[in-house]
């Protein structure tokens, strides 16, 4: 029996939603699905290829399916005095979004002209290179400037100890190398509005997912290349992320942070140190709510928690501290701490 155009588009599409997750097992996984043969699975890959929609590679055996993005663009922007971030939006990227849901379009203008911008007032550098794929079910921006560098500006600015330091400090938010016309917010909620979002610099690279991480690259980055991912089905909106951070919703204002604690730590030392916690905790007082996410901390220190816990609150009675992921035993020595207080 012969399929409809409809039921035939269906299972097409079928495929390419999932073609990602089952690059190489994708006609057994959509036979499974649908109950039909393997040669006709194959005809409709072979379609899907011939659509430009996804690349086939390798022999019969070892074949391997990938999804290509429907809709590809890479530009060179000269930085100058005519250049501005709106009118780019505007004119070249805003049109690729035609077909994209409201909700994605305004987080990916939001960080679009935040971190275009942050390349032109801040990178020092000559060129901005931006690279936009839509697939059938996410969207990914990068844009790639040649200047001094992110974190290495970060770090001279405030005569910090090294790059790493430079991140703790970017991650927490409030934090702009320019502020007589920056406010140092933009990198902080374009980080939390998109799924993934990546800042690679010079040795590191500063990854925002489902937690923030720190890596150390095999190369030296020259400038700085921003990554932002976000699912086409991400119901977020930036509405939604704004009020995570503002603790009155009647007073609009960036009040509240989360700080992953294991940026703190250098290598696989042991978080112990009152200095470890001072670092941790410099400039959160410009903050009315502070969460410290302990995710991937085994242990701390009777010392470092006491600066933060009690120490910190003392000399600071409007800024509140809250933990989150923490383990047992260092939720029972939060405790402990908090009743001396």
């Amino acid at each position: 029996m012969s399929l409809t155009r409809k039921e035939r588009n269906e299972i097409k599409e079928y495929i390419l939603w999932n073609i990602e997750e089952h690059p190489n097992d994708i006609v057994r996984f959509t036979k499974d699905k649908y109950k039909l043969s393997r040669p006709t699975i194959l005809r409709y890959l072979f379609e899907l290829a011939h659509q430009n929609k996804i690349e086939i590679e390798g022999s019969t055996r070892n074949r391997k399916y990938t999804l290509k993005p429907f809709i590809e663009y890479t530009q060179t922007y000269k930085i100058q005095k005519n250049l501005a971030e709106d009118k780019v939006w505007r004119t070249d990227i805003a049109p690729l979004f035609s077909n994209v849901s409201k909700n994605i379009v305004d987080i990916c203008h939001y960080g679009f002209t935040e971190i275009f911008n942050n390349a032109i007032d801040h990178s020092e550098g000559s060129t901005i290179i931006v690279s936009i794929g839509i697939w059938i079910d996410h969207v990914i921006m990068s844009i790639d400037d040649n200047g001094v560098g992110i974190f290495n500006k970060i770090q001279k600015k405030y005569n910090l100890d090294d790059p790493s330091h430079a991140i703790l400090e970017l991650s927490k938010g409030k934090l702009t190398t320019e502020p007589a016309s920056h406010t140092g917010e933009g990198i902080f909620f374009t980080s939390r509005m998109f799924d993934t979002f990546v800042i690679s610099s010079g040795m590191y690279s500063f990854v925002t997912q489902k937690a923030d991480v720190l890596f150390e690259a095999d190369e030296n980055k020259i400038g700085t290349e921003v990554l932002m991912q976000i699912s086409l089905k991400s119901d977020r909106t930036t509405e939604s992320v704004f009020s995570k951070f503002v603790n009155d919703l009647d007073t609009y204002g960036f009040n509240k942070t989360i700080v992953p604690v294991q940026l703190v730590r250098y290598g696989n030392e042991n978080i112990v140190s009152r200095s470890q916690a001072k670092r941790l905790l410099a400039r959160l007082e410009r903050f009315k709510t502070v969460v410290l996410d302990f995710q991937n901390i085994e242990s701390i220190g009777r010392a470092f928690a006491d600066e933060i816990f009690r120490v910190f609150p003392n000399n600071h009675p409007n800024t509140t501290i809250y933990a989150m992921n923490e383990n047992k035993s260092i939720k029972s020595l939060i405790r402990e701490i908090q009743k001396d207080r």
